[in-house]
């Protein structure tokens, strides 16, 4: 297996500059052992205008047999089978072996360190990467130079991939799998480089030659920062990558995608990712049942009855953590189709497992979908319901970014009604345990007065063509309020309970109407 880096400069910025980045002198041949075979690394090329690394894998295919031997490994696609175990192309054709020489023998490169010239990793300079048969396979007739440019073409590379003949000799044979790779980019920093072909080299192959293990899930994030999450391809790179272990690819996905929605809200994974109580299961249910109905479930039964007196069917739990609103609308008939939406994959398996998904029959389990999301997006999977729920929800948004869950959701996805509450700030100094100024969460963004989330309803409400009413939720103090306040924004009348006489209604809390204003609150806009 061959490869070859190069790249050019000026005597100001000299092209063997890359023997700093790669840590390997020019003027010398070194020899590294690897799992599969012998590395060597050697400059056909040193000069101030045009610098030229190449590394050379020389693989032993009878070694990678006995290695292999009895414990299932090179397995995953490679010729395994008779004679074919000791004539095969791993010698010659750029493969998931050579992503590990990679590695072992530039894995400082990768890292981006460079003591001796720590200005030169962070900086991008011409690159020029060849490599002379790479199996490029694909299901379906999707392999070939067609796959080499979807994998590298996003990263920022001008391909030249060439299908090699079957022989030149008889052209009427047509094409091999194994394609000729050049990718050239003045972009693209080396470290990255490396990082790009060490996923993408087995991803083309679509085989690996060792045992893939779980670890592998973590390679792959690390080796994939920054570039994998955005990249187009980035489910067939993680399957292919994995050898098709689901398992893995499930997690890896999951994973790649948070990373993605945390890069799209300039935030950390942790940030986001934490809609889930870090204590174990076994505390959670060991805590004792408190003796009157807690803040929680009073505010589920409050938004229970505003989704009923909508006669909505089919709901959307936007942000829906472990999901306890959607075990009660579960317990509802009227509820035929549940959506729960949340920006954390860790929330969505618990609230999968707290659910019973998998031990729930079949047409009851048909009404639920969990779907991982962030809300500040228009999502097409948002549309067609009759109602959406955001509990506690929009004060872990910074305010800058809500305008842009109020498009989301009102205005793109647009349900019949939606449902949003939110804590009551005033009613904070009743809480002895909370600090006089703090806030209920330590991811809460903001909390509003009634006067404010008054105002911001009013807002919405205008822009967005609905009409809408506050109601307050849990015990109500004289000063000040409900700990919890609930809007109920609906596009139609919302239906009169109507009774006949003799019969006797449980009222319902005390609501007031918003007028169709964009008055803010005194001293401008909600804070």
């Amino acid at each position: 297996m061959f490869m070859s880096i190069s790249t050019t400069g000026s005597a100001e910025d000299p092209a063997t500059d890359l023997g700093f980045l790669l840590h390997k002198h020019p003027d010398k041949v070194q020899r590294f052992t690897t799992s599969h075979g012998e590395a060597h690394v050697f400059y056909p090329e040193a000069g101030d205008e045009v610098c030229t690394a190449a590394l050379l894998l020389d693989v032993d295919p009878i070694a990678l047999v006995r290695k292999g031997r009895g414990d299932g490994r090179g397995r995953g696609g490679s010729p395994d089978f008779a004679l074919a175990q000791y004539v095969n192309d791993r010698p010659y054709a750029a493969s998931s072996l050579l992503a590990v020489a990679l590695r072992t023998v530039f894995r400082s490169a990768m890292k981006g360190d460079c003591p001796a010239r720590p200005e030169l990793p962070g900086r991008a300079r011409p690159l020029r990467i060849e490599l002379p048969a790479v199996p490029a396979n694909g299901a379906g007739g999707g392999g070939g130079p067609a796959l080499v440019v979807r994998l590298f073409e996003p990263l920022g590379w001008q391909v030249e991939a060439t299908a090699v003949p079957l022989d030149e000799s008889f052209p009427e044979w047509g094409e091999s799998r194994y394609v000729r790779i050049a990718l050239s980019s003045g972009t693209v920093r080396l470290a990255d480089a490396l990082q790009q072909l060490y996923v993408l080299l087995p991803v083309l192959d679509g085989a690996k030659h060792y045992w893939v293990a779980p670890d592998e899930v973590d390679k792959l994030l690390a080796a994939g920062q920054g570039w994998l999450a955005a990249h187009p391809e980035r489910a067939l790179i993680t399957r292919r990558y994995l050898a098709r272990r689901w398992s893995l690819t499930r997690a890896a996905m999951e994973r790649l995608e948070l990373a993605r929605l945390a890069e799209a809200d300039d935030r950390e994974v942790e940030e986001i990712d934490n809609a889930v109580d870090d204590r174990s299961e076994e505390e959670v249910r060991d805590d004792p049942e408190p003796r009157q109905p807690s803040l929680a479930e009073q505010r589920r039964t409050a938004i229970l009855a505003a989704l009923r007196e909508t006669g909505a069917a089919r709901v959307a739990d936007l942000g829906c953590g472990q999901g306890e609103l959607i075990g009660e609308l579960l317990k509802d008939a009227r509820f035929t189709g549940i959506l729960g939406v949340d920006v954390s994959a860790r929330a969505l398996r618990s609230a999968g497992r707290r659910l019973g998904l998998e031990r729930m029959p079949e047409r009851q389990a048909a009404r639920v979908t969990l779907a991982q999301g962030a809300l500040t997006y228009t999502d097409a999977r948002l549309k067609g319901f009759d109602a959406a729920v955001l509990c506690e929800v929009i004060e872990h948004l910074d305010l800058p970014r809500l305008p842009a869950l109020e498009y989301a959701v009102f205005g793109a996805a647009r349900p019949r009604a939606v449902v949003v509450t939110t804590p009551n700030a005033e009613y904070n100094v009743r809480w002895e345990s909370l600090p006089a100024g703090a806030v209920r969460h330590a991811d809460h963004r903001f909390e509003w007065s009634r006067a404010e989330f008054r105002a911001w309803a009013g807002k919405v409400a205008a822009a967005y063509g609905y009409t809408v009413e506050l109601r307050p939720v849990g015990p109500e103090d004289e000063e000040v309020g409900a700990p919890t306040q609930l809007a109920l924004f609906t596009t139609t009348p919302t239906p009169v309970t109507t009774t006949t006489p003799g019969s006797t209604t449980t009222p319902a809390p005390t609501a007031t109407t918003v007028p169709i204003t964009t008055a803010t609150p005194e001293g401008g806009e909600p804070r």
